[in-house]
């Protein structure tokens, strides 16, 4: 029984798949985005994410941490002077997987992932096109004291 053992194994050697992570991990931090399958891209967000979170801290240990996990120097540096400051207002939720269906050949689902690029917020509001009809004023009744109301 598998009670308590977190993570998918994906018919990989512990080795192998440490080594498959870490490359692919690399790859979607320099180049933004990857095509994968579903259970590859679930695992990989959790390292991504963790990669983001350590470059969002920006100190020299953090900086030691994600080196021991990214292949390359300069996609190290590319994580601590581009990626983490995009989302440093950004409490988690780095990446983004999108399905986008099964591979051909042997019929495996396929997601892209993607590292969520941070909306520009503006203070204006788009006025809609919906046309309101003028309200007529009604004329206000005024009932005094003196006055009988018959049913």
């Amino acid at each position: 029984m598998r009670h308590g053992k977190a993570g998918r194994r994906l018919g990989r050697k512990t080795s192998h798949r440490v080594a498959m992570f870490r490359n692919m991990v690399t790859s979607l931090l320099d180049h933004g985005k990857i095509t994968t399958t579903d259970a590859k891209a679930k695992e990989i967000r959790v390292v991504a994410e963790r990669m983001i979170t350590l470059g969002k801290r920006g100190d020299l240990h953090s900086m030691r941490l994600a080196a021991s996990v990214i292949r390359e120097k300069s996609v190290v540096s590319k994580l601590f002077s581009t990626i983490a400051p995009r989302y440093k207002e950004r409490l988690g939720g780095y990446t983004r997987i999108i399905k986008l269906g099964i591979r051909q050949g042997d019929a495996a689902p396929i997601s892209l992932i993607e590292l969520v690029e941070e909306e520009i917020k503006t203070g204006k509001v788009k006025s809609s096109p919906v046309k309101v009809k003028a309200i007529q004023p009604v004329s206000p009744v005024l009932v005094t004291e003196s006055s009988e109301v018959t049913v």
